[in-house]
Order: C-alpha cells, then structure tokens, then sequence
C-alpha cells in the first residue's frame, strides 16, 4: 500500500474516531464489557460491509467526487434525490456533534490559558478556521490528517499507560444495567461512531490510479484501526472509572474532569487526542460535504465554503449541550443512507450487469441479506 493509499485509510480511520470516542465509554460501560464488546465488534462487520457496498456501487457508477453523481448513474433521478437528502441531514448532523464537541474543549483550553473565548464564539473559530482546511482540497487534508493521527495515536498510548496503575479488574466485571433492550439502543450512537462511509467516494476519486483490490484494502484496514482504538479505550476508560459515574457523563469536558484524580497532566493530555478525534472527524465528514455540494451546485471554492459550513454551524449553535443526542439523530439517518441506499445501489448495478468484471463486495446475494437484516436491526434499535 503506497503512501497515498495509507493516507487515504487514515482518514477513513480518523472520520470514524471523533465523536464516538467520547460516547462509547458513557453508553456502554453500564451494560459490561462482554456484551459491549460483542454489540460493538457485530456493529463494526455490518458497517464495514455496508463501507465495501458503497465502494462497489463508487466504482462501477463510474466514482466522482460526490454520492450525487454515484446515485444519479445508479438509482436515477429518484433516487438521487431521496440520497441527497439523507446525505445533507446526516452531514449537517454529524458536523454539528463535531463542531459542539471541538467547542466545549476550545472553550475549556482557552479558559486555562487565561482567555475568554464563549462557547458560541468557540463554536465560529473552530468552524472557520477548520472549514478554511477543508476548502484547500483532498491533498492537503491527506498530508495534514497523517500527522495529526500520529500524535493522536502517540497520545492514546501514553493515556493508556498512565492509567495503566490505577486500572481495575473489578471494574470490568460490573455490570450496573441488565436491561439488554437499553444496550441494543446503543446501536445507533456505536453505527455513528463508525460512520466513515462518506468519505469512500472522495478518496477513490484521490486514488484514481489505485486498483481494486488496493481500494478494497484501504476500506478494510481504515475500519480496524477504530475498532481497534475503541476497544482499548472502552478497556481503559472502564477499568478506571465506575459504570455509575460513567452513566452521568454528558459531554467532553464531564468526561476529561473524571480523570483529574489520576495525573494533573492526563487532562491535558486526554484533551489533545480528543480534540484531535474530533478534528480528524470534521475534516473527513466535511471534505464530504464540501464535495458533494461542489458536485452538486458547481460553484466556486468560496460559495462552496459557505454553503458547506453555514447550516451546520448555526445548527450547531441552536443545539448546545445536545451533543448525544445530535449523535442519535445522526445514527438513524446514516442507517438510511449507509446500508440501504448501498444495497439499492448495488442490486440495480448488479442487475443490470454494469461492470462485472470490476470489484464486487464479497459474500454475493446471502451478505446482501444480512445487510438488509442489518439495517433492519439497527431501525428496530430504535423502536425498542
């Protein structure tokens, strides 16, 4: 795998590490670490799955930057328009976690720094400042997403082995909530915190000289990494912290203030690879958005710029401190949008034998099942 490749795979790995790391742990450690484990690592397969639905239907619809022009070659007029309008309120809901979590934590480090910065005015700064990135292209947000996963990374181990003294076997086998209904809600809020799918499009138009196979790989390693770094900060966060006073976490700096009694520094630190989830989780989610709106209006960077951040910005502002929440929101829409406009996707280029010799996702007519089941899983999650 090239350079560019493993780029590409970051940030497929840093658009999923954003705001489900700072989620599972509140969520999930009430009901256990072994059916957390197990709900968690059933979610990771079927949206993987879904990941390599739509990197099929990407491929033999002929890519593009956008799923506009994916589903118009697809599924037609209907449904492309029935798709945009998933993508935008999923978009738009996913931006507006993001841009309230990055807030409380800018908020909380300018007032250590001895400044006053509201959390409305954090809210603009990041939203700005972040958006500008985004707006300079794929190329730079590739070069500049590496280095951040890297100290982000960096900062997670040196996290996990601070906390490594304090850590608590006890805690792992508590179990303050039987009530298995309660966990599989869950599910939307765990769908959500895999949600890289939106990204798939952009990076196969930037790898448009990478073959199949190499596409393929890019999806599969990019997934693992999250799943990997949510088990071990599940682990971490569990065996230091007791499932009630997990329950009662509501947002960033709740959760950072919980390890305060650890190491002064852990903070300090835990802030930094927070922030930089989140920042990871922006760029990805937002060189989506800011794609799909080129691709659809064809306009010029700066009208782009702004049609892309406005409405997730003043969302943003008009739902403070609604951050699990706006997650929830999200999770039920990216069902929609990420397992059953794939397979539609699929089954009507399959049918239709369009590009037969290019990649199809493994397991033929009976995984395509299972995603139906899937999706239907995760829709009854809901309506539990």
């Amino acid at each position: 795998m090239n350079t560019k490749l493993l780029g590409s795979a970051l940030i497929i790995s840093g658009t999923a590490l954003g705001a489900g790391m700072l989620a599972i742990p509140m969520v999930l450690a009430q009901f256990g670490l072994v059916l957390g484990t197990l709900l968690m690592a059933f979610i990771w397969f079927g949206t993987t799955y879904s990941a390599l639905l739509l990197l099929e239907a990407t491929i033999k619809s002929g890519g593009g930057l956008g799923l506009n022009s994916i589903a118009r070659a697809s599924l037609g007029k209907g449904g492309q328009l029935v798709t945009n309008g998933l993508l935008y309120a999923l978009l738009i809901c996913l931006l507006m976690a993001y841009i309230l979590g990055a807030a409380d934590l800018l908020s909380q480090g300018a007032a250590a720094l001895g400044l006053s910065l509201s959390f409305t005015q954090s809210q603009i700064l990041f939203t700005l400042v972040a958006g500008a990135i985004v707006a300079c292209g794929t190329g730079v947000i590739d070069k500049l997403n590496r280095a951040l996963f890297l100290i982000m990374i960096a900062s997670l181990l040196l996290t996990l082995f601070a906390l490594l003294p304090e850590f608590s076997a006890q805690n792992l086998a508590q179990v303050s909530n039987n009530d298995h209904f309660e966990l599989i809600k869950t599910s939307a809020v765990l769908f959500t915190s895999f949600g890289f799918m939106v990204v798939i499009p952009s990076l196969v138009s930037y790898n448009n000289d990478a073959t199949d196979k190499q596409l393929r790989n890019m999806v599969i390693i990019g997934s693992l990494i999250p799943l990997f770094c949510y088990l071990c900060w599940l682990f971490a966060v569990v065996g230091n912290l007791p499932p009630e006073q997990l329950k009662q976490f509501s947002s960033v700096s709740e959760l950072m203030a919980g390890f305060e009694h650890e190491a002064p520094w852990i903070g300090t630190v835990l802030s930094l690879f927070t922030g930089l989830a989140l920042l990871t989780s922006f760029f990805g989610v937002a060189m989506s958005l800011f794609h799909q709106n080129s691709d659809t209006f064809k306009q010029n960077r700066l009208v782009t710029y702004v049609l892309t951040f406005v409405f997730p910005l003043v969302g943003a502002i008009l739902a403070a401190d609604q951050f699990l929440s706006v997650l929830a929101y999200a999770g039920i829409i990216l069902v929609f949008l990420a397992v059953f406009v794939p397979l539609a996707m699929v089954y009507k280029l399959r049918w239709a034998d369009t590009l037969s010799d290019r990649y199809s996702a493994e397991g033929g007519n009976s995984m395509m099942l299972f995603g139906l089941v899937f999706g239907g899983f995760l829709l009854m999650s809901q309506m539990v």
